[in-house]
């Protein structure tokens, strides 16, 4: 179903009666409270890991969905849609992760006669195959990385074209994401074999084995745009995070501004990012990465068909509630922003607090949290759902809190944080909370030269 087909006329559009969410944690707490704030009630599915969970607990509804593994619960598509029938509920809202970016699930919960809060599913099956993702945005004047557009057959093209491009390269998952599916390869030594890594894992991560090649740029940044569009022709983009601080292409930390962006560069990614979103014909919240060269060039890299576990950082600088323009894009509503967008206001950080034990290779580290003590003060929000005597499950990502930051500037901004990291206390499980804190004094950070690869060693 197309992203216009969905659209309610305007005249008529109202907002919902009841949303289910279909996740968990914080992203579920959030959700929750951004429904209340527009007098929508709640309807929370839960595993039996979570029937303590504080989202749980302050839901206007809860139905259990099955027990801890997600497969059988927040994976389990025709029990999320049993529960919305259920509780009669109107849409289904599905977070970040789990079921957000599955096109089968979207199709399901729109032909099931329920509003699916996110991009259609043809948009997202567009976006889910990097290669053809690449070709709309090329096509639409957005520069994308040197590589192939069409998946890896030939080898001796493939090495040919590798040589032209100059290495490393980058061999990726078609179907990848979640930095999943990607190999560097830094010879034509290491080619062959880096190519068949990269086929099997993602032939096992996505059930899909296609891979291709692109420019592997090193000492890289990776810049993202947030962007709205409306089902009446209107989309915007709320400027950049910079998402470089990484550990195995796994965000850590996220900042808006990004430094060294100047207005008219951050115009050109805007420009761009709505260039990107507009091709691939999309509807609601959205994201378009972008990675970055030494030399200042900026090439597309893809584009995330969800709600970003980072879009607190863009909500504190622009004032704008991200996850209420979705619930109002979904339900037919124009977008309540002005055509150029909105420009951003101080400087915002946002540090993600995992269970994980850094001095162990970032092991996780599930358990019962026995005291915690979350930050606040002027200019910091913190969005977690932990409480003394919550569980932190085996079954789940480990990402238990995000403490978010505003100041004037960015120095303001990183003392903000530094306070909120020492004022931080969770006991019972390892977390990243000094890491973090080891991070913000690392002088490349300081100068605002972070690069994807440097928390990795390079």
């Amino acid at each position: 179903m197309s992203g216009e087909s969905r659209v309610r006329d305007p005249g008529s559009a109202t907002l919902f009666r009841k949303v289910l969410v279909a996740n968990r944690g914080e992203v579920a707490l959030r959700i929750m409270r951004a429904l209340r704030e527009l007098s929508i009630a709640n309807v929370l599915v839960y595993s039996q890991a979570d029937s303590e969970a504080l989202p749980t607990l302050l839901a206007d509804e809860a139905v259990c969905i099955g027990p801890g593994p997600a497969r059988h619960s927040y994976l389990n598509a025709s029990r999320i849609l049993s529960a919305a029938m259920v509780t009669q509920s109107q849409a289904v809202h599905p977070g970040y992760g789990f079921l957000s970016e599955n096109p089968d699930f979207a199709d399901a919960v729109e032909s099931s006669g329920f509003t699916f809060i996110g991009p259609s599913a043809e948009t997202m099956r567009l976006l889910g195959d990097k290669i053809e993702a690449r070709r709309r945005t090329s096509a639409a004047g957005v520069p994308v990385a040197p590589g192939t557009d069409e998946p890896l057959g030939d080898p001796r093209k493939v090495a040919r074209l590798c040589a032209e491009i100059g290495y490393p390269v980058l061999v990726k998952a078609a179907a990848g994401g979640g930095g999943k599916g990607m190999r560097i390869v830094r010879s034509e030594q290491e080619l062959e074999q880096g190519v068949r890594l990269c086929q099997a894992e993602a032939l096992r991560s996505f059930e899909d084995g296609r891979v291709y090649v692109e420019k592997y740029l090193s000492c890289a940044r990776h810049i993202e745009i947030q962007v709205l569009a409306d089902g009446h022709g209107a989309t915007v983009h709320l400027g950049e995070r910079d998402c470089s601080a990484q550990r195995r292409h796994q965000k850590l930390l996220e900042e808006s501004p990004a430094q060294g962006v100047t207005p008219e560069l951050r115009e050109k990614l805007g420009s761009w990012a709505v260039a990107a979103a507009r091709a691939a014909g999309y509807v609601n919240a959205g994201t378009v990465e972008f990675i970055g060269g030494e030399k200042g060039e900026f090439y597309f890299m893809e584009m995330n068909a969800r709600l970003q576990v980072e879009h607190a950082v863009t909500e504190v600088v622009t004032g704008v509630d991200i996850v209420q323009e979705q619930v109002r894009i979904a339900a037919g509503r124009k977008l309540s922003l002005p055509a150029h967008g909105v420009e951003p206001r101080g400087h915002a950080i946002e540090c993600r607090i995992y269970a994980e034990d850094p001095d162990l290779d970032f092991k996780p580290c599930p358990g019962f949290v026995s005291r915690v003590h979350l930050p606040a003060g002027p200019g910091v929000r913190v969005d977690s759902s932990l409480t003394p005597g919550c569980a932190v499950p085996a079954f789940y990502d480990p990402l238990i809190a995000k403490i978010i930051v505003w100041g004037p500037d960015r120095d303001t901004a990183i003392a903000r944080m530094e306070r909120s990291l020492a004022e931080t206390k969770i006991e019972g499980v390892a977390t990243t909370v000094e890491f973090q804190r080891r991070l913000l004094r690392n002088p490349r950070f300081l100068k605002g030269k972070l690069t994807t690869s440097m928390l990795d060693g390079d």
